[in-house]
Order: structure tokens, then sequence, then C-alpha cells
């Protein structure tokens, strides 16, 4: 964990393989658990934990050249290209990170509090807790 100048408490999260470092403050707005298509094929697993906060609350601070960039400026997920370990997808036009929850080295304040798109989860996998469902998002 890091502060800032500012006294925000940065929290630093990186790749499987160390090449791509972040750090991202611990302000996240929300955060889920998605079980959607893609979430589930970008991380190969029943669903990806994710934390939700401004673009610009995020840094890159080792190997922003070692990013694989899938999709477009304003929606794209952000990988290793060394390791291809997904970091972030930057969602809602481009404003917003949803940062995977288990590249962070530090424990955010925040926890998931819903399951988001179980209407398409994977049928082999089963949610045990008792956090909210949604069909969709929220």
């Amino acid at each position: 964990m890091v502060t800032d100048t500012k006294n925000e408490r940065r929290l630093a999260g990186q790749c499987f393989c160390g090449a791509v470092h972040y750090t991202v403050a611990d302000e996240f707005r929300y955060a889920m658990n998605c079980h959607c298509a893609n979430c589930r094929r970008t991380t190969g697993s029943a669903f990806k934990p994710m934390a939700g906060i401004e673009r610009g609350k995020l840094s890159v601070t080792k190997g922003a050249d070692s990013l694989l960039i899938f999709g477009e400026d304003n929606g794209h997920n952000a990988h290793c290209k060394t390791c291809g370990s997904l970091l972030y997808s930057v969602v809602r036009e481009g404003t917003f990170v949803h940062v995977a929850l288990g590249t962070l080295t530090d424990d955010p304040a925040i926890r998931p509090t819903a399951h988001i798109f179980v209407g398409s989860k994977a049928p082999w996998f089963t949610i045990t807790d008792d956090l909210p469902q949604y069909d969709q998002h929220m």
C-alpha cells in the first residue's frame, strides 16, 4: 500500500509475471462478481471479481509498454502481453475501469456486494454465498 501526497490510500497491483504494475486509489465505487461470458473468457474462470473506479484513479507504474490492449480507447481489456493476466477493463464510454480484484497485491476496503449476469453464468458453477444475484447488471 502507498499513500500519496494527498494522503490518499493507494493500492498496488500487478500481473502474474511482474512485467506490469499499477496503483489505484482505494476509493472504488462498487464491486461485483461478473458472470457474463466475456468476463469468463477473459479470466478463464467462472466469474470475474471486479471493482469499478474512475479511470483517472488508476496509474500504470511499470510496464505500460507491456500492456496488450484488446478493444478501443473508450472500451477495452488491458492484459499483460507477456503472461496474459487481465489487469483491468475500460468501461462506461472510457470513464471507468473495472479492476480485476485478483491482481491487487493490497487488500481493498471494498468487497463484492452482488453477482451480475447470472442469467448467463457457467452452468457447472454454483453460487454458494448470500449476495444478491441479478440476471444482467444492477
